[in-house]
């Protein structure tokens, strides 16, 4: 996992052969005002997917992996708050995973909570399990670049 801003991306891009382009997109996009849904940048391989949405409570969250996709979670306005939790740590998925849906979620809890503000961004890759917009009522300006693992 990967917790930075975007100013220091520079850094990432020889962890995957997409990572640059998809630094790329958050650099030169206009995010304050691109339509929210799905955007193929590259693909199947490198897509976006724009939200603004409130999220949900600590009560109310789930861990979630995957296993094609490492995710690149960017804040654009407000605050996401986010938690974390090593894959081999967790139990079995009440959830398993689902191809169509590419992923699968836990029942697990996790103790590492962290905010990223706008501006910001997470890298969580599949053995990485993850909760995003734990933010309650609080909304949330986003986008989540999708890497497929093999590039």
């Amino acid at each position: 996992m990967v917790l930075d801003k975007l100013a220091n991306a520079d850094r990432y891009v020889c962890m995957h052969p997409l990572f640059a382009q998809a630094f790329k997109f958050l650099q030169e996009t206009d995010l304050a005002t691109i339509e929210t849904g799905v955007l193929e940048i590259e693909g199947k391989k490198l897509f976006a997917i724009v939200s603004e949405a409130a999220g949900v409570t600590k009560d109310n969250y789930k861990l979630e992996v995957h296993r094609k996709y490492i995710d690149i979670q960017y804040v654009i306005s407000g605050t996401d708050h986010m938690g974390r939790k090593d894959l081999a740590l967790c139990a079995e998925p009440n959830d398993p995973y689902n191809e169509e849906r590419e992923a699968a979620f836990f029942p697990d809890k996790t103790d590492n909570w962290f905010d990223v503000p706008a501006g910001s961004f997470t890298v969580f890759y599949p053995d990485d399990a993850h909760a995003a917009m734990v933010t309650g009522e609080r909304v949330v300006r986003k986008v989540v670049l999708k890497i497929a693992v093999e590039g």
